[in-house]
């Protein structure tokens, strides 16, 4: 009979020898651990030091940025296609809380297909809310006359929005303005109202030379030129004045034919782009010393570097009063400098300098400035590139089967360059949907009424790049598509600007295909404005100073 000793040694060794070697060599240490004593020291299992920091960010990570809780049902600020990154509506994120972001992993491969939507908080314009129904253009010093032409011209309009009310009483008192206020919350008509009012209570002076307006509107683009043109001729049909229009685009000889109906109508207002106004003025074929009123409409894109130098050399030859007093004298009138825009990025003071001192300049802002607007719908989805085509096809079938059942608006396509437009153009064709193009590169015999078309309703689609989303009214838009994200967020506020405006008949939706890593930059950016409720980052600017109190 064997010893105890040596069977129980023979148990041990006998089924190791089964094993992998890789598994000896973990059961090695135990056995000897049995044989040694009990002082003897442990073996040191080592951890390399990249596994100890990826454990230790795991840990810091739980730590800093818990889950959020689960509340109960209700409506929500924030739909994603994971649950537990819903926020609900009640619940705002403080500026420093740490913020569970849909988009968190959107710049790596495996996030395609991802989508979250900024949910619809309110059916009103913010520029209509919070306003009392006894607010009427009355209170605000209009003339019976001026009443009488707006009732005739937009018998829609009953009472003034928030940004009119605070615009119109200071232009009438004369001040300089700067108005920063939400796309869509009725700018045009707080300085045209005002403005013709001031036309009307000074002589039209019969020494003044053939082509020297009294008034002039300046836009960056021929389409929206021809849309204040529009408005504005409405209401000067019922006051006697007179308003002409020149866009971009023409040679000399069509641009002398266009002046020639300024000074033969005895044209009042002229609404012009920098680029043709600036050709005129350097042929001599126009004068701007006459002026009581200059408009800079859409000023941060007037002011930016590429319209800069024309519009400082059109201020040059223009004479603006360095105080209310100075508009008060007909036989040497100077202009009064009306400054309006849905943006003003950071650092445009610098600019705003150039044109007029600070100091003279009545600044009015809206509640709602560079934020997102919280009375429409957006869709952000994460996609590659190959496969936005079909999910834009689908998205495009799928309204214009709605909106056979139900009125639910038109379409905007929004892209990066006229390339694309023209490209996606053949694309939509080959699926058998009608649409319309738009872009900077076409001709102006091309360009000339295509947004007019779309506005009367001939097509529900319109495939545009940026030249589209500036000013542009657009009441009958229910979709805008971003089939290319747009390249900053001042492009994405006045892309988004195109629904939900003023006197739309319908809610508006905004739906954004994200393709690229800046792309994801820019829409955790917009989702962490939305989470916390404050205005995008890079916008807010020092023109959000207080409008001064008036005694």
């Amino acid at each position: 009979m064997r010893p105890f000793g040596i069977k129980g040694t023979m148990a041990l060794a006998w089924p190791t020898r089964l094993l992998s070697p890789a598994v000896r060599s973990l059961l090695e240490p135990r056995r000897s651990i049995a044989v040694r004593g009990s002082d003897e020291p442990l073996p040191v299992v080592r951890i390399p030091r990249a596994l100890q920091r990826r454990q230790q960010q795991r840990q810091s990570d739980r730590g800093s940025c818990p889950l959020p809780v689960l509340v109960r049902p209700g409506p929500l600020l924030v739909s994603a296609r994971r649950p537990e990154l819903n926020q609900p509506a009640r619940l705002t994120l403080g500026r420093w809380e740490c913020a569970p972001l849909a988009s968190r992993g959107w710049k790596h491969r495996r996030s395609r297909q991802d989508h979250f939507s900024i949910e619809r908080m309110q059916q009103e314009a913010p520029a209509l809310a919070n306003l009392s129904s006894r607010c009427s253009f009355v209170d605000l010093g209009l003339e019976p006359r001026v009443l009488l032409a707006l009732q005739e011209a937009a018998p829609e309009v009953v009472r003034p929005t928030s940004v009119q009310s605070k615009t119109i009483p200071p232009l009438l008192r004369g001040r300089h303005i700067l108005c920063a206020a939400e796309t869509g919350s009725g700018k045009t008509l707080s300085y045209l109202l005002p403005l013709f009012q001031r036309l009307l209570s000074r002589p039209d002076l019969d020494s003044r030379s053939s082509a020297a307006p009294r008034g002039l509107v300046l836009v960056p683009s021929r389409e929206l030129a021809q849309q204040v043109q529009a408005v504005a001729q409405s209401l000067g049909r019922y006051l006697g004045l007179q308003v002409i229009e020149i866009g971009g685009g023409l040679g000399m000889g069509k641009l002398k034919l266009q002046l020639s109906k300024l000074s033969s109508a005895s044209a009042d207002v002229l609404v012009a782009t920098p680029g043709a106004l600036w050709k005129a003025l350097k042929s001599q074929l126009i004068s701007l010393q006459h002026l009581s009123f200059i408009v800079l409409d859409e000023a941060d894109t007037l002011l930016d570097e590429s319209f800069l130098e024309l519009v400082d050399y059109i201020l040059g030859n223009s004479v603006i009063a360095e105080s209310p007093a100075e508009l008060e004298d007909p036989f040497n009138p100077k202009a009064q400098l009306v400054m309006v825009g849905a943006t003003f990025p950071e650092g445009v003071n610098q600019l705003l300098s150039k044109v007029a001192s600070p100091d003279c300049l009545t600044t009015i802002t809206s509640s709602k400035l560079h934020c997102i607007m919280p009375h429409v719908r957006q869709t952000f989805m994460r996609l590659k590139g190959a496969e936005k085509v079909t999910e834009l096809v689908q998205i495009l079938k799928q309204h214009d089967k709605a909106n056979k059942a139900k009125p639910s608006g038109t379409v905007l396509v929004f892209c990066n360059s006229s390339s694309t437009v023209n490209w996606l153009g053949y694309i939509l064709d080959d699926h058998k949907i009608q649409h319309l193009r738009l872009q900077g590169q076409m001709p102006a015999s091309m360009r000339a009424g295509i947004f007019q078309s779309f506005q009367d309703g001939s097509q529900d689609i319109l495939v545009c790049t940026d030249i589209a989303s500036r000013g542009l009214d657009s009441i009958h838009v229910g979709l805008v598509v971003n089939y290319d994200f747009p390249p900053t967020l001042q492009d994405y506020i006045h892309r988004a600007g195109r629904v939900g405006r003023v006197g739309s008949e319908m809610p508006g939706t905004i739906i954004s295909f994200v393709t690229h890593p800046w792309d994801v930059s820019l829409v955790q950016k917009i989702e962490l404005a939305a989470r916390r409720r404050r205005s995008l980052p890079g916008l807010a600017s020092s023109v959000k100073d207080p409008l001064p109190q008036q005694a």
